[in-house]
């Protein structure tokens, strides 16, 4: 069935990569009002900054994965826009700069509640979102996807929502955003295990690539042992039992970590990108919900 316009770009922002970008807001947030500092403008500030930059990634991508010829026909995963000829590549471009722009200028509101630094912040997040495929040295393609979704997904997001409300920052906040940038970037794992094979013809050292496809599948399983374990350190932290239910989010993660190496078809894997970042929205959502009306503790400014 042919795709409207509409449902052709829908698709481009790859709906179901937002939950990366929507959890850290509500934890940075959640976070900050257990430390009786949240602030609604700056909050929603951070989740439009967010929102537009993993947008403009995924157009950057889409964009500069078409033309490289690293999306063919062949793949697995999703159609890609530019790759299946449904969006012209300079249309693409044009549309990714235009999404980074209106980020770039949307976190120039955060200033004011965090200071000149922030500046530094959203020209890095703004470049990394194009290098991340794009320039003379890219990023997924040279084995640092994982290092930059963990770093600007996790600690970035997390502690710059934390801080631009509350003004600095503890060890709480930083192990709550390694857990979330953790998580988060099982997506990318389970993306790069798919499209081990296609990548490597094209020339992208993805992890999975480089290590092989066990190491991917290990990184996957690990990743949500080791956050398991860092949501009940934070409990311990902040003493709050309640934090325990959190572990719940993370069954389906733990199922899908036992199916992945049975999966085959476009669909099946299609399943565990988006049980991937269910499991990222239902972490974010259920932490930040325990947070919010069961602080036992406050946390210090």
């Amino acid at each position: 069935m042919r795709m409207s316009q509409t449902q052709i770009w829908l698709e481009a922002t790859r709906p179901k990569t937002l939950p990366a970008a929507i959890c850290p807001v509500m934890v940075g947030s959640a976070l900050a009002y257990a430390a009786d500092a949240f602030q609604l403008l700056p909050a929603l500030l951070c989740l439009s900054f967010a929102l537009l930059v993993q947008i403009g990634t995924n157009f950057a991508n889409d964009y500069l994965d078409g033309v490289r010829g690293s999306d063919t026909e062949q793949r697995l995963g999703p159609q890609r826009a530019v790759a299946a000829g449904l969006v012209s590549p300079a249309r693409m471009k044009l549309a990714a700069v235009a999404v980074l722009f209106v980020a770039f200028i949307t976190g120039l509101g955060l200033i004011p509640f965090g200071g000149w630094w922030l500046l530094g912040v959203g020209i890095a997040s703004v470049l990394c979102a194009w290098l991340y495929t794009g320039g003379p040295y890219p990023l997924a393609y040279n084995g640092w996807g994982d290092v930059f979704v963990v770093f600007f997904f996790g600690l970035i997001a997390v502690g710059c929502t934390y801080y631009v409300q509350a003004g600095a920052l503890s060890a709480v906040v930083l192990w709550s955003a390694l857990a979330c940038g953790l998580l988060i970037n099982n997506i990318l794992v389970v993306n790069n295990y798919r499209d081990t094979e296609e990548d490597r013809q094209s020339g992208k050292r993805t992890l999975a690539v480089s290590l092989g496809r066990n190491f991917a599948l290990w990184q996957y399983r690990l990743t949500v042992m080791f956050v398991a374990v860092l949501t009940v350190y934070l409990s311990l932290l902040l003493k709050n039992r309640w934090l325990w239910l959190v572990l719940l989010t993370l069954v389906p993660a733990c199922l899908m970590a036992a199916r992945l190496p049975r999966l085959r078809s476009s669909q099946e894997y299609l399943g565990a990108l988006k049980i991937s970042g269910l499991v990222v929205a239902a972490y974010g959502l259920v932490f930040s919900v325990v947070l919010v009306f069961n602080s036992v503790s406050t946390l210090p400014r």
